[in-house]
């Protein structure tokens, strides 16, 4: 018996997949719901899995080409049956070392025996040998400079030629009689440097085809700057008492938890607040109408080896900040393993990235469509203020908030954000929803 694999329905407005890679090879045996292909979508990766336990007996679709949903990718048979028969590494090895078959005898090639470096070392000794050194330091042989060179040589060339050990028979000297000068030193090491090892490795220039991944990353953000009136406005947040309140309650919270108090519960809490209200900034058009979402899903950017992917994280206004914490784990580690499905990037209503964990210091991010608002944070510096009066060194992080200024007034997003602002500066806020 037989079943085929086919490209199963990749969610909603997607028609068609890239195989980005298959997991198994023909003739491998495999298990009922074990991945046999990896497919590459506009949005995520996903693995098929075989339908029966068997042997994958057929490929119809190479790595790299592109099927619709439904189209056909191989088979699996339970007794392996309509295998093609292939030959494998160790049987062409066996061929190779196989001369010939008399009488029933195999002939096989003689072993050759690899030097031995002792044997000959000891041959080099005892055809000559050195005088013992009795110093303590380990004397670099350089290349040498003969009397008459040396009495040529001004004292800062013979420096540069015994520090850098230069052959002096591949300089030319630009002096009298063809004299090696300073200057011609500095110009032969400064004139020569080596490529870079991608040069070497792949040549003057490299054409890669994009993935699907990074051509919807590229079009979504050209639609932004197209279609959305794009502004940004920027504040700062003295993230004194967020630290502090981390340092003091991060040993009860991670053993009580078993997770590590981070930045983002706190972040998420203060953009849930500021988000209720205004609602405008969780709103986002459709044609002539405003649509207001009373629910409060986060997305938040995860950079990955594949591209940046923008999970969501839901019913944010429901969940502590352990419940948050753990959340954003588990999505993030799904992210970097490619193990998220289509539900995971559907239906945020916000986003927050946090270029900070990069080092950026300011940024103005983009739109996620059709979300009109998104917050990005930003590396936490010690910095000079003025507090009471008197200077003094304070943790500061930079907030840009991005808005669609069509949806959203200058005074709400100004408003928006200092309400993030104060909920992050005193965050006991954050417990009295206020």
């Amino acid at each position: 018996m037989s079943e085929k694999i086919v490209v199963p329905a990749l969610g909603e407005s997607i028609t068609e997949a890239t195989v980005a890679k298959w997991l198994k090879n023909t003739g491998d045996s495999v298990d009922a719901d074990e991945p046999i292909v990896e497919l590459e979508t506009d949005k995520v990766n996903l693995e098929v899995p075989s339908p029966i336990t068997g042997v994958l007996t057929e490929i119809n679709s190479k790595d790299g080409s592109v099927v619709e949903v439904g189209a056909l990718l191989g088979s699996v048979s339970e007794n392996g049956s309509g295998v093609k028969p292939s030959t494998t590494k160790n049987e062409e090895v066996k061929k190779q070392e196989i001369e010939h078959s008399e009488n029933n005898v195999i002939k096989l090639d003689p072993i050759k025996k690899e030097p031995k470096v002792f044997e000959e070392t000891l041959k080099v000794e005892e055809q000559s040998e050195k005088p013992l050194v009795l110093s303590d330091e380990v004397i670099d042989q350089g290349p040498t400079i003969n009397n008459t060179q040396s009495q040529t040589l001004s004292p800062a060339v013979r420096k540069i030629v015994a520090e850098n050990k230069i052959d002096l028979a591949t300089v030319q000297g630009s002096g009298k009689d063809g004299r090696v000068l300073k200057g011609d030193l500095i110009s032969m090491m400064g004139a020569n440097p080596k490529p870079s090892e991608r040069k070497i490795q792949y040549g003057q220039e490299e054409r890669i085809k994009m993935t699907r991944l990074r051509q919807t990353i590229a079009k979504r953000l050209k639609q932004a700057q197209e279609n959305a009136a794009l502004l940004t406005t920027f504040n700062e947040v003295d993230m004194t008492n967020i630290m502090q309140m981390r340092k003091e309650n991060q040993e009860d919270f991670q053993s009580r938890y078993n997770i590590k108090l981070g930045f983002m519960s706190f972040f998420v809490k203060a953009c849930v607040v500021a988000l209720k209200n205004f609602p405008a900034v969780n709103a986002e058009i459709d044609g002539d109408e405003i649509i207001y979402k009373n629910y409060y899903n986060i997305s938040f950017a995860v950079g990955t080896d594949k591209g940046l992917v923008v999970p969501v994280l839901r019913n944010a206004d429901e969940l502590s900040f352990a419940d948050i914490e753990k959340n954003i784990k588990e999505i993030s580690e799904k992210a970097k393993d490619g193990k998220l499905v289509i539900e995971d990037l559907q239906g945020g209503t916000f986003t927050i990235s946090n270029g900070g964990v990069y080092g950026s210091m300011l940024s103005t991010p983009i739109l996620n469509l059709p979300q009109s608002g998104v917050l990005g944070m930003h590396n936490i510096v010690d910095r000079p203020v003025v507090v009471d009066g008197e200077i003094k060194i304070r943790p500061i992080m930079y907030l840009a908030l991005s808005y669609d200024h069509r949806i959203i007034d200058g005074k709400e997003s100004v408003s928006f954000l200092k309400m993030i602002k104060e909920n992050l500066e005193e965050p006991r806020r954050l417990f009295l929803d206020i």
